[in-house]
């Protein structure tokens, strides 16, 4: 009797048959343990980021502030608001906006309103965010991004 072929068909399904339940165990504990490394590291980026945007983006609303008042004569009033850059407020009669490349309000990364202040307590105005928390002061992420620093 010849067991060739019999011992053939057993090593064929023994390499079809994949992965066991320990290795497949060990290779999700590896990708957790990358993840629980990695994770913290992508999220910190992340954050930065976004105080980075908001830093930029208030860059952009004084700039667009320093044109408007170079038409109009002054800076928008409180009241006004920076909505002043978008559509023309009654009262700015050479107004020659929008001032800014979209016609909407840009909202801060979280977002939140910008808040702006005319007359400013650190500038002649103040723009600014009070991060991720909405809330003033905080660090990391809830840290406040303002115009005066």
């Amino acid at each position: 009797m010849n067991h060739k072929p019999y011992h053939r068909l057993r090593t064929v399904r023994r390499a079809q048959r994949g992965f066991t339940l320990i290795e497949l165990l060990v290779v999700l504990a590896i990708i957790g343990l990358l993840a629980g490394l990695v994770g913290p590291q992508v999220i910190k980026h992340l954050g930065e980021s976004k105080t980075k945007t908001a830093k930029l983006q208030i860059e952009e609303l004084s700039s667009a502030l320093d044109m408007y008042r170079l038409d109009v004569g002054r800076y928008p009033g409180t009241e006004e608001g920076l909505a002043a850059l978008i559509e023309q407020p009654a009262s700015a009669k050479y107004w020659n906006g929008p001032y800014l490349r979209k016609k909407k309000m840009p909202a801060d990364p979280w977002n939140n309103p910008y808040h702006y202040v005319l007359p400013g307590q650190h500038g002649k105005y103040d723009i600014f965010s009070l991060g991720a928390d909405n809330a003033e002061g905080g660090e990391g992420e809830d840290q406040d991004v303002k115009s005066w620093d």
